[in-house]
């Protein structure tokens, strides 16, 4: 039996969000696919799984991001073809939420505000606690529903949440979010 590479799917991919993901990789030890960030994620589907797969630690967190495009733009085109492929295990997602003027929304199963509590709630890019229980918007999150996750995160803007996110904080919320992920996948204790 071959063994599939985990992933983790982060629905953000601009300079502040990279900058998280790679400081939370760092402290979690686990993978970060660089090349799959950007706003929007530049690279293929075929071109990320590639790249996971040369992966030397799992899970492999990997960075998805539409930069506002309307319905499935290029990170979510990119998102669906790494979920599909048969090599790729998914542990679950960060669903990061945006002023989205699409109005994009996706069901989560759990969100963290801005001050790393666990709320019902959807939450705001800026973390704050939302009216709305189990679903954020943001613009890179619209096939999350469409696709079997085990867990969906909501968080909100990466490296920011009016500055209780940032890398000079050490990034807690991103790093919160994926140690949740690891914790729910039986990875971490």
């Amino acid at each position: 039996m071959i063994s599939k590479k985990r992933v983790i799917l982060i629905t953000d991919g601009d300079e502040s969000a990279k900058a998280a993901v790679r400081l939370a990789a760092e402290e979690l030890d686990c993978s970060v696919v660089n090349e799959s960030g950007g706003n929007p994620t530049r690279l293929s589907g075929e071109e990320i799984i590639k790249v996971i797969l040369s992966a030397k630690k799992e899970p492999v967190l990997v960075m998805f991001d539409d930069c506002g495009h309307a319905e499935a733009g290029p990170g979510e085109i990119a998102l669906k073809r790494v979920v599909e492929s048969t090599e790729i295990e998914v542990l679950g997602a960060v669903a990061v939420a945006s002023q989205s003027f699409s109005h994009e929304w996706t069901k989560v199963d759990v969100s963290i505000n801005r001050n790393g509590d666990l709320t019902e709630y959807g939450v705001d890019k800026d973390g704050i606690d939302g009216l709305e229980i189990g679903r954020i918007r943001g613009d890179t999150v619209y096939s999350l529903d469409e696709l079997s996750l085990p867990i969906v995160v909501g968080v909100g803007d990466l490296g920011k949440m009016g500055g209780h996110d940032v890398i000079e904080r050490g990034a807690p919320i991103t790093k919160q979010a994926i140690e949740l992920i690891l914790e729910r996948s039986g990875h971490i204790e």
